[in-house]
């Protein structure tokens, strides 16, 4: 793999404990319209509220990736 120093991209030094939307979505590689259609359908992960954000816990993303991956 290619040193960060070359390339300058920055490296991560731990994954999020918590995914905003947008970020999980990134992530599972799916379009924030098709989260917000399966949160409606009640088939979304997890979220807590922090303030007005909503965010995804890794916990709730693992929880939510092994229930699509039974359904399927």
């Amino acid at each position: 793999m290619a040193r960060p120093e070359i390339t300058g991209r920055k490296v991560l030094a731990d994954s999020p404990a918590a995914f905003s939307i947008a970020e999980f979505c990134r992530a599972h590689r799916i379009s924030q319209s098709m989260y917000f259609k399966m949160r409606n359908l009640g088939l979304g992960p997890r979220e807590m509220a922090v303030g007005s954000r909503r965010l995804i816990s890794q916990e709730a993303a693992a929880e939510w990736r092994n229930a699509r991956e039974a359904a399927a």
